[in-house]
């Protein structure tokens, strides 16, 4: 059985966070605590302008750019969702339960938005996808509550299974159970993690969801414009909450605060699982001691080598991505060239399915697969794709290959694209172009040691650097480093760190605080 571990690196601008699939990493994310428009946060805001050329408008959420509402966006329930917002607003008797609200008509599927909405008009948004590039984010106005099990729709009377549970009379089971339970006046989404729940579980999970819409309408009552009214919970929890299953055997992080943050969520939702937590104490850094700072470095390039052979090159533009598969050096131990292209597809279509969630690329994704003529390759490879993204958790289509042998891929973009090393800077010149004297790195060093030891007469020093550069003073006897001891009768440790450029260094006192140096 596979095991997935979760490592959470918490920074001082917000945290990392990487999903490990038998060690190797499959999902990453970064988190910015500036970042304060997060999928699925709910806002009170105001229409800046609508354009009937787009049939949309634009919103005030507090962006440095106005959010974009189309009028698709706005939901069949729209005018219900502006009458209870202005009842609660003019602090009318309004019960947040919608046990007697009256429903207003819906909208048609073919209005027209300035028809709704009006310059300066305060209106309940959701956040549907997060600034992305020089556009703002994107909203909706069907409010939607997820949960660990369900999503909660209000102003809604529907019950709806995830498509990902095929069961038949699975589906019919949870349908019935979230029918007899459902609240007047809000839909229900039953979720994939819902296969094989008690009603009890489910039941939970309700509530604590209408709870959270309640306290929601409380805050509206007395809300500013462009002021957050419900806030999605931060990363971590809201991968916990989708994702925390019998397969989970370990979730990491170095931060204590977080720690007892993450404690409380698990045993809120799956007490059970409360033991895989563990708070990271280790010297070395986090992602480095998981050896995830490694898989990064080698993930995010623009070629990505393939482990039997072969590789992938993964081009970036504006419209779309397209990821070309070429053979590479393979030996040719198939009986022929169409079992070579054939096993060589099979195997990029794993990392392709890897790599669309690593990035979180989005949009339309074009793959050119080595050509193949066996009709039978062909559909097998298309099963093989599907499968391999079984476990994404984004919306997306994969469509069969096509005559000149390209395979196109769908996948909804909610947040900005990761595209954190592909391309770095030089770190001899730092992209200047120009270099300096970084030939005299171990000059430089041996010029901070001595005013370290000697002028500041610091106890416990260690050294942070690259480890190809550690190799300089580690190796030989006697080293550099027993040098250092025989001369100060100090003895500096050598931390490696290969999230480092070779050329940059630090050092750091007894305390574990970096050592200003002038």
């Amino acid at each position: 059985m596979s095991s997935k571990e979760l490592v959470i690196n918490v920074t001082q601008h917000g945290g990392r966070i990487a999903l490990l699939k038998d060690k190797n990493l499959v999902e990453f994310h970064h988190q910015n605590h500036s970042n304060n428009f997060v999928v699925g946060d709910i806002f009170l805001g105001t229409v800046r302008r609508v354009v009937p050329g787009l049939n949309a408008a634009f919103i005030d959420i507090g962006y440095e750019k106005d959010a974009f509402l189309h009028y698709l966006d706005l939901g069949q329930n729209f005018k219900s969702l502006m009458k209870f917002t202005k009842l609660l607003q003019n602090q009318k008797a309004v019960d947040s339960r919608l046990t007697d609200f009256k429903m207003e008509t819906p909208i048609s599927k073919l209005g027209k938005i300035n028809d709704l909405l009006k310059a300066n008009q305060q209106i309940l948004v959701q956040v549907a996808k997060e600034p992305i590039s020089s556009k703002g984010p994107r909203l909706a106005c069907e409010i939607s509550i997820a949960g660990r099990y369900i999503v909660l729709v209000p102003f809604s009377n529907t019950v709806n299974v995830s498509k990902k549970i095929m069961d038949n009379a699975e589906r019919k089971r949870l349908q019935r159970l979230l029918s007899s339970i459902r609240p007047e006046g809000f839909g229900i989404i039953i979720r994939t993690v819902a296969e094989g729940k008690e009603v009890a579980e489910l039941d939970k999970d309700l509530n604590d969801l209408l709870n959270k819409w309640h306290e929601g309408s409380e805050v509206i009552k007395t809300a500013q414009a462009r002021e957050k009214v419900i806030g999605e919970m931060n990363r971590a929890n809201s991968m916990l909450r989708d994702m925390l299953n019998e397969t989970f055997d370990n979730i990491s992080v170095d931060s204590e605060e977080v720690y007892e943050d993450l404690k409380a969520y698990i045993k809120e939702i799956a007490p059970n699982k409360e033991g895989i937590l563990k708070l990271y104490t280790g010297k070395a850094k986090i992602f480095e001691s998981f050896g995830i700072e490694k898989q990064l470095k080698m993930l995010f390039g623009q070629t990505v080598s393939l482990p039997t052979g072969g590789y992938l090159v993964i081009e970036h533009t504006e419209a779309l991505h397209v990821i070309d598969v070429n053979s590479g050096n393979k030996s040719n131990d198939e009986r022929d060239q169409e079992m070579t292209a054939f096993h060589v597809n099979t195997t990029a279509a794993a990392e392709i399915a890897r790599q669309l969630r690593l990035r979180d690329m989005g949009g339309i994704i074009v793959i050119d697969f080595i050509d193949m003529k066996n009709p039978e390759h062909k559909r097998l490879l298309y099963e093989q794709m599907r499968k391999e993204m079984r476990d994404d958790r984004s919306k997306f289509t994969v469509l069969p290959l096509t005559k000149f042998g390209l395979m196109q891929i769908t996948r909804q973009r909610v947040r900005p694209e990761m595209t954190l090393a592909t391309f770095e800077k030089c770190p001899t010149c730092n992209g200047t172009g120009k270099i300096g004297a970084s030939i005299s790195i171990g000059d430089q060093i041996e010029e901070k040691v001595a005013y370290i030891c000697g002028k500041q007469n610091n106890p416990g020093v260690t050294l942070v650097l690259h480890p190809y550069i550690a190799a300089f003073f580690t190796v030989g006897f006697p080293s550099i480093q027993m040098k250092w001891f025989l001369k100060y009768f100090k003895w500096i440790k050598i931390e490696k760190d290969t999230s480092l450029a070779l050329t940059e260094f630090h050092f750091r006192n007894k305390q574990d605080q970096m050592i200003e140096l002038q």
